[in-house]
């Protein structure tokens, strides 16, 4: 049987799909096609060229360390909610935030071209086509308002398209369009494994739950609560085509929350063990 997996956007949350992955090797769970979107796409292309999660984790640890990653400071969009924050440190995350949200206005995004190649420049390039794992990306065309599946073309192109988050990375010009980041169009791409041939299908659904209630303080956390809610709204149709459905914990981590890459790795990890059982025995796996 042919079993695809579905890793879904989220930001930070997704690098949850690293653990997910690492549960499905050390339980010889045989993956044939990996559909990705945004951060689902980051992980899930690596996964397609490695076929080792433990290289795709030291990968994503280099990435987020590097200057042009650290350089988007993130941290600024994402307060510690179990800390208080010194007057100084407010202000300072404050002006931060002001800064890049006036680079948005001014400029097509808060990064620019080259900024977006350093951050991505040791991502692997090879043709989606010969990879040792079916991999497709998901991205959306800003013109047409669709859904694009990226099946063929060079892989670092494809990636860097489905996670340009409207606003923070500038389109991506490819197929005659602009394309953006694919959780606009399709957040867990479910029918896209479908379409590739998968005929069990995994999904990760990273976004948050409607049931993680949020202190609405200011106009940040409502904004937040807003695409939480845009974002159930949008998965919900797709992850009912899903053969089954892992959840990783996400309530303490916002898109933000690159800081604590191990302890959402390590929720992937949980969430993915406990579904184990349950997919080994609708697989008929020993």
């Amino acid at each position: 049987m042919k079993i695809g997996v579905a890793l879904g956007g989220g930001g930070a949350r997704g690098l949850a799909h690293i653990g997910v992955l690492k549960v499905f090797e050390k339980n010889k769970i045989p993956i044939s096609q990996i559909s990705g979107t945004s951060i689902g796409a980051v992980v899930g292309g690596l996964y397609a060229v490695f076929r080792d999660a433990g290289r795709v984790e030291a990968f994503m640890y280099k990435l987020v360390s590097s200057t042009a990653f650290q350089d988007l400071n993130l941290d600024a969009f994402d307060p510690d909610p179990s800390k208080n924050a010194g007057y100084w440190k407010q202000i300072l995350n404050n002006a931060q935030r002001k800064m890049s949200i006036y680079r948005t206005w001014r400029y097509k995004s808060m990064l620019n071209k080259s900024q977006v190649d350093e951050i991505f420049i040791d991502y692997p390039d090879s043709n989606i086509e010969t990879l040792p794992i079916s991999f497709a990306a998901v991205a959306t065309d800003l013109v047409s308002g669709r859904e694009t599946v990226l099946v063929e073309g060079r892989l670092k192109q494809a990636v860097v398209a489905s996670s340009s988050i409207p606003g923070v990375f500038p389109p991506v010009e490819m197929l005659n369009t602009k394309m953006c980041d694919g959780g606009v169009s399709d957040l867990v791409p479910v029918y896209v494994s479908r379409g590739q041939g998968a005929q069990y299908v995994i999904a990760v659904d990273v976004t948050k739950s409607l049931n993680e209630r949020e202190a609405l303080t200011n106009g940040l956390s409502v904004i937040d609560r807003a695409q939480t809610i845009l974002a159930f709204q949008l998965s919900r149709e797709r992850l009912a085509g899903a053969d089954f459905v892992i959840r990783p914990s996400s309530a303490r981590f916002s898109w933000a929350s690159v800081r604590y890459m191990p302890e959402i790795i390590q929720s992937g990890e949980d969430a993915a063990e406990k579904a184990i059982p349950a997919i080994r025995e609708a697989l008929h796996l020993k």
